[in-house]
C-alpha cells in the first residue's frame, strides 16, 4: 500500500504543477457607477499598440466580447465604455529540486535531482474607459504562463486568461 501511495505522488505533483493558473489583479474608479455601461467598442488607437501579432489582438477581442455579451453588454457605434488591451511577456526559468521526501541519495544513478525550464510567462491589461470622459475606470491585470504549442491551444489559454480577468467585472457583483 505504501508503494502505491509513492507511485501516485508524482502524478498528482505533475497534475497540480502542469495546470497553470492566471493570476489577476484588477483596480477600479471607485466613484463608478458601472451599471451605466451598457455598450462597449473596441478603442482601436490603444488596441494598434499592442507588442502581439493581429492573430492573438483578433483572439483576445473575441474573447472579450464573447465575456462582456455574456455580462449583457452589446457592441455599439455610440458605445458607453471602450476597451482597450496591453499585453507585456518575459521568459521565466523554473528551478524544480527533485530529491525524494527532502533527501537526495547519493547511490541514485537515475536523472539529475534537479530540473531546469524555461517559459514565457504573459500579462494581458484589460482597460475599461469611459467612452465620454475617456477615462479609464477599470482595468484587469491577468499574468500566466503562455502556450504556443497549437493554435487550439493558444486559443484555449487566451480564453482562459480573458475568462479570469473579466470574471471580476463589474467590480460591485463580487462572489
Amino acid at each position: 500500500m505504501k508503494n502505491l501511495k509513492l507511485l501516485f505522488l508524482p502524478i498528482v505533483a505533475l497534475l497540480i504543477t502542469s495546470c497553470s493558473s492566471v493570476r489577476v489583479v484588477t483596480d477600479y474608479d471607485t466613484q463608478t457607477d458601472f451599471n451605466q455601461y451598457k455598450t462597449f467598442a473596441f478603442y482601436k488607437t490603444g488596441i494598434d499598440k499592442a507588442p502581439i501579432s493581429d492573430l492573438d489582438k483578433k483572439r483576445i477581442m473575441r474573447a472579450i466580447e464573447a465575456e462582456l455579451t455574456a455580462k449583457g453588454m452589446t457592441k455599439s457605434a455610440t458605445p458607453d465604455v471602450l476597451v482597450s488591451l496591453f499585453t507585456k511577456s518575459r521568459e521565466r526559468i523554473n528551478v524544480n529540486d527533485n530529491f525524494y521526501g527532502g533527501f537526495y541519495y547519493p547511490w541514485y544513478y537515475g536523472p539529475s535531482p534537479v530540473t531546469v525550464s524555461q517559459y514565457t510567462e504573459g500579462t494581458l491589461f484589460i482597460d475599461l474607459l469611459d467612452a465620454n470622459k475617456k477615462e479609464l475606470v477599470w482595468q484587469g491585470i491577468g499574468t500566466g504562463a503562455l502556450s504556443t504549442s497549437s493554435v487550439e491551444r493558444k486559443e484555449a489559454r487566451i480564453k482562459e486568461f480573458v475568462a479570469e480577468i473579466m470574471v471580476e467585472y463589474p467590480p460591485h457583483a463580487k462572489k
